[in-house]
């Protein structure tokens, strides 16, 4: 336990970088979220990076997405690798692994979705339920290429399995030729590809962090050795963080891409709608500038007063991410609609001063939200179970309904987290069918279990802990997906 590992063999340091990343993004979301309102008592959401433009270095800050991509990495890596060798099958770990993510996201989503519906009902403005609509997606983009990658794992892990480091090379490398073709050369559509690629940079090394860290080489034998990637040996992380915060500076100075690392409404190139070349750079630096970290922090985290502040906030982890905008709605109606919010101008000295208590009251309502939802969890935990418990050899005819499903929901999700719930202030009917329909018929799917009782076996590799143990709903804490805040997008979207 001398560098920060429990007894299990569960890294602390995986759940502190999830928590710190979870406090960050919800953090930096409320402090940009401006609102003004109107002489005719409408409510509206200033885009606080585009009105105070110093503001996006800031971004530098609060976008800490490739430590999210890093930790699923290295979880993913460690629930697969036991899984295949437990003789399961690829659907059944699939299945497993998305329904974490989609089950809460499901449910989260008719919740707002029949809200906003009897607003409409009811006849609440359209504009009104558009910003609603958005505010309350505007997380969502995180899910489909998370489930996507989840989808790959099997595929991304064989390929680490044989080639190991070359692999986020040449996703890195493909990445750099589709910035160049979507941003240098105008092509249409290329540059989507870089939401896996870039994403998958991170990703993958995830799985290298992991093998090195316990000891195992690329193809799964117990080297003895500390790798390359783990914190014994800094000699790659020094120079992925040296490297990748000059080429940021490089390609921010004296490229196209601009400072801010969060979608800025107007800015072209971004560098997150697709991510860029810069934010490739950039999540090459973190990820060495958090494995140099490693050491001290893990130091830190053998005290025990400080693991019982982290270990919470990584169990509430998709709780916070689906529903940390939920207080700036409450606060917008107690306190805009009825006029008591102060109002100083944006960005001047008093609007900053008045961002403390604005953080306070917003953390208030949202423990609230977190202890409501208990219930919630907990159900999610027992449907979870339930469905591992149907997905067994005897379902195997039905396997094939998780590809039709998982594409269906992302399809959905992709559209929630581009347009909102209420797109021009209209119910998504199509889209919200697709989402029942995706996570049903991923529901329905089957496929064989691991046969040594994977899902019984305890934590190792610093997975976030889910539902009743965690918001995420996982039977097996293990496996968990990490907990999944937003940094890609502002308030304008």
């Amino acid at each position: 336990m001398s560098d920060g590992r429990l007894g299990d063999g569960r890294d602390r340091y995986v759940d502190f970088l999830r928590a710190w990343a979870i406090v960050l993004v919800v953090g930096g979301h409320w402090l940009i979220t401006a609102l003004v309102r109107e002489p005719d008592g409408e409510i509206r959401a200033p885009e606080l990076l585009a009105t105070v433009p110093w503001t996006q270095w800031l971004t530098l800050a609060f976008q800490i997405m490739p430590l999210f991509f890093l930790a699923g990495g290295y979880a993913a890596s460690g629930s697969w690798g036991r899984a295949r060798a437990a003789g399961g099958t690829v659907g059944w770990w699939v299945r497993q692994r998305v329904l974490r993510l989609l089950l809460p996201a499901a449910v989260y989503s008719a919740v707002v979705l029949c809200a906003l519906g009897v607003c409409e009902a009811v006849g609440v403005d359209g504009g009104t339920l558009a910003l609603v609509g958005w505010a309350m997606a505007m997380q969502f983009w995180f899910l489909p290429v998370y489930l996507l990658l989840s989808a790959l794992t099997p595929a991304l892990h064989a390929a680490h399995r044989r080639w190991g480091p070359l692999v986020p090379l040449g996703l890195g490398a493909t990445a750099v030729v589709a910035d160049v073709l979507a941003v240098g050369l105008h092509v249409p559509v290329v540059g989507l590809l870089d939401y896996l690629l870039v994403w998958g940079v991170a990703y993958q090394l995830g799985f290298c962090w992991r093998d090195e860290g316990s000891g195992e080489g690329p193809g799964g034998e117990r080297s003895g050795l500390r790798g390359r990637l783990s914190s014994g040996r800094r000699g790659v992380p020094a120079v992925m963080a040296v490297c990748g915060t000059l080429a940021f500076v490089a390609l921010v100075g004296f490229g196209p891409f601009p400072v801010s690392l969060i979608l800025v409404t107007g800015q072209t190139p971004n560098n997150t709608d697709p991510p860029s070349v810069a934010m490739l750079a950039w999540a090459v630096a973190q990820v060495g500038w958090c494995l140099l970290a490693a050491p001290w922090v893990r130091r830190v985290l053998k005290r025990g007063r400080v693991w019982r502040v982290v270990r919470p906030l990584g169990a509430v982890g998709m709780t916070l991410y689906l529903w940390h905008m939920l207080p700036v709605l409450v606060a917008a109606a107690a306190f805009y609609l009825t006029g008591i919010a102060p109002e100083p101008a944006i960005g001047s000295m008093a609007w900053w001063g008045w961002r403390v208590p604005w953080l306070l009251v917003l953390g208030v309502v949202l423990v609230g939200v977190v202890w409501a939802l208990r219930p919630l969890d907990r159900g999610l935990v027992t449907l979870h179970a339930r469905a591992a418990a149907t997905a067994d050899g005897g379902s195997r005819g039905a396997a094939w309904l998780l590809w039709p499903g998982l594409g269906a929901a992302v399809a959905a999700l992709g559209y929630f987290a581009g347009h909102g719930f209420a797109y021009d202030g209209r119910f998504p009917v199509l889209p919200a069918l697709g989402l029942a329909a995706g996570v049903g018929l991923v529901l329905a799917a089957g496929g064989a279990k691991p046969q040594r009782g994977h899902e019984r076996e305890r934590e190792r590799d610093g997975a976030m802990p889910t539902g009743a143990r965690g918001a995420a709903g996982a039977a097996d804490p293990r496996d968990a997906v990490p907990g999944a805040p937003d940094a890609g997008r502002t308030p304008a979207g």
